[in-house]
C-alpha cells in the first residue's frame, strides 16, 4: 500500500517521534494489527528507523502484529493456569489460523484462577481447560 494511503492515519500528527505511541494506535484501530507494511510507513513518517518502531511497538501488549481472526483466543498462563496445564493445551501463541478464524494471545491473568487452566473466546470464559475440552469450546465458534 503506498505512502499516500496512510495520509489519514497521519493526519493531526507533526511527524515527530513523541508521536509513535498514539500512531502505532491508530493504526491498529484502522487496520486491526501493526503490518510490516505498517511499520515501514511509520519510520518513513517519524523519520526513524523501521527496528526502532518495532522496538517500541513490541514492548507494549495493547500492539499485535498478525491480522486478527474472528475469533480472539487468550489462553491464561498466569501462575495457576500455568501450574494446572494452560501451557500444555497445545496453542501456537501469537498467531492467527491459517483459515482466520482464531487469533492467539498469551494473557498474565484473567482473574479465575479457582477454575484453572482457563482460556477466553472473545468474551466468554472456559475454565478447566484441556485439549480435548479446548476442541469442543472452539468447534462452537464459526
Amino acid at each position: 500500500m503506498p505512502y499516500e494511503n496512510y495520509m489519514d492515519v497521519f493526519s493531526g500528527f507533526n511527524g515527530e517521534r513523541g508521536d509513535l505511541i498514539p500512531v502505532l494506535q491508530r493504526v491498529q484501530q484502522k487496520y486491526g494489527y501493526v503490518s510490516e507494511e505498517s511499520t515501514r510507513m511509520i519510520s518513513r513518517f517519524l523519520r526513524m528507523s523501521e527496528s526502532q518502531v518495532f522496538g517500541v511497538a513490541s514492548f507494549y501488549s495493547q500492539f499485535r502484529f498478525a491480522e486478527p481472526g474472528r475469533h480472539s483466543v487468550r489462553v491464561c498462563l498466569g501462575t495457576a493456569c500455568h501450574v494446572r496445564g494452560g501451557h500444555e493445551l497445545g496453542i501456537r501463541l501469537g498467531q492467527t489460523t491459517a483459515d482466520k478464524r482464531f487469533d492467539t494471545q498469551r494473557v498474565a491473568c484473567l482473574g479465575c484462577c479457582a477454575l484453572a487452566p482457563v482460556v477466553q473466546v472473545d468474551g466468554d470464559v472456559h475454565s478447566r481447560m484441556t485439549v480435548i475440552r479446548l476442541k469442543h469450546v472452539l468447534e462452537e465458534y464459526d
